[in-house]
């Protein structure tokens, strides 16, 4: 029998340059897949008002497609997130990648159903398809944290989710810079069409290069110093959902991601058309191209500055740095909302989007790690993820009534008292760790 590869160096400390190669390639390449998954999940924003002009939809109808889909993505991450922890990320992911590319295609090729004119038959179809599409989406975020949780160290996660948090904002930026191109000088059908190929050569990737944890790869078996450190119990049904919902900091966690989504879904679903209606700027002009590069580039900074804060100056806490990420949400909201200036406005989207990229990296990305241990991190991740998109889709239908009566003044106030609610979850939560059996290795 072969002998099982040293994890650390032979001082003991450092982790061997063999295992630190792997694990990179492993997650630069799941990293990317997932930030291509981003690409055909972000793109309806860019969308819609090509689909309101093209179909004559006002905002409540296309709220309606919206609403549909967050809802399936938040209640089925829930529900996939046992299935990942039983069949492992990988697999999940490959799952999760090829239906993006199914039904991004088939929600671009609606385009060509003229036949079934443009009332309530052709809106379902729209409506189940990007549905689907969240369905197989709402695998992509949690098997990501399912693999990384088997390779990360709870000391290292805070740093290496802010590193994945870079790159999904990377697919975010592709598709805030190609997205408005594509639907300037193509049919709109084409911001659905070209994610699909990108998802499509990172599955092929991922099935290529990715594996489960180290032990797939010959390695010996890493001691995270997780929740699941030291549990020798079955990894079934029972244990992960015991794992998760028994625990207090978990539940509150989900109610604070609750209030995310509906902060984050709202300001990501509409922005685009907030700009076009509102500020009156086309979504090709220097200043929209210029403000959405510095969302994407604030998100990336958000990411980074959590979780650094949070692994050095917090020493692996995640609360206090969500605290500040809610925090920063409120004020920039009420600036959207008083609407002084476009340089205010933007500056304004900037701060949010810093702000989001925060919590969202401590709870979704690294909490879930954390309190769900290695061995239930995808249920823990699906029960985070899933309540911010059921949050979320309150941002839809109901979001699209809201600025259809009241116009675009109520948008920015409409998503203040969630972010306070957030902030006052993670006070309750402050000094919160997972607890762990055994000692570190």
């Amino acid at each position: 029998m072969t002998e099982a590869k040293k994890i650390c160096s032979s001082e003991g400390a450092a982790l061997s340059p063999e295992f630190r190669k792997r694990r990179s390639k492993n997650w630069l390449v799941l990293g990317f897949t997932y930030s291509a998954m981003y690409m055909g999940r972000y793109n309806l924003s860019f969308a819609n008002m090509a689909l309101s002009d093209t179909f004559g939809w006002d905002k409540t109808q296309i709220g309606a497609i919206i609403t549909a889909a967050l809802s399936i993505y938040g209640f089925s991450a829930i529900f996939n997130g046992p299935i990942a922890d039983r069949i492992g990320g990988r697999r999940a992911m490959l799952i999760g990648a090829s239906g993006t590319v199914v039904f991004n295609l088939l929600f671009g090729l609606g385009a060509y159903l003229g036949f079934l004119g443009t009332g309530p038959y052709l809106l379902a179809y729209f409506a189940v398809t990007w549905s689907l599409n969240s369905y197989f989406q709402s695998f992509s975020a949690l098997s990501l944290i399912k693999v990384n949780a088997a390779w990360f160290h709870v000391r290292e996660r805070g740093v290496f989710s802010a590193i994945f948090g870079s790159m999904i904002q990377g697919g975010r930026a592709l598709i805030y810079f190609i997205g408005p191109l594509l639907v300037a000088f193509l049919p709109w059908q084409w911001v659905f069409f070209v994610p699909s190929v990108i998802v499509s050569i990172m599955a092929y990737l991922t099935y290529r290069c990715v594996e489960n944890a180290p032990e797939d790869c010959g390695f010996e078996t890493y001691d995270v110093q997780d929740a699941s450190s030291g549990d020798t119990d079955k990894v079934d049904l029972k244990y992960v959902l015991k794992k998760v919902l028994g625990n207090p900091v978990a539940l509150t966690i989900a109610a604070a991601e609750f209030c995310t989504g509906f902060v984050r879904h709202g300001f990501e679903q509409w922005f685009p058309r907030y700009m076009l209606e509102y500020q009156k700027l086309e979504l090709r002009s220097p200043i929209f191209q210029k403000g959405a590069g510095a969302v994407v580039l604030a998100g990336i900074a958000g990411a980074f500055f959590a979780g650094t804060l949070s692994d050095y100056v917090f020493k692996g806490r995640r609360p206090p740095m969500a605290f500040v990420g809610y925090f920063l949400m409120v004020g920039s909201l009420f600036v959207i909302y008083k609407a002084p200036s476009i340089n205010f406005v933007i500056l304004a989207f900037v701060v949010n989007s810093f702000a989001i990229s925060i919590v969202h990296s401590m709870l979704s990305g690294t909490s879930s790690m954390d309190f769900g241990g290695k061995k239930a991190a995808a249920t823990a991740a699906g029960m985070f993820d899933g309540m911010q998109y059921v949050g979320g889709s309150a941002v839809g239908l109901g979001m699209g009534w809201m600025l259809e009566k009241y116009g675009w003044e109520s948008w920015g106030l409409s998503m203040i008292g969630f972010a306070v609610m957030g902030a006052l979850l993670m006070l309750l939560l402050w000094n919160a760790r997972p607890k762990v059996k055994s000692s570190a290795v």
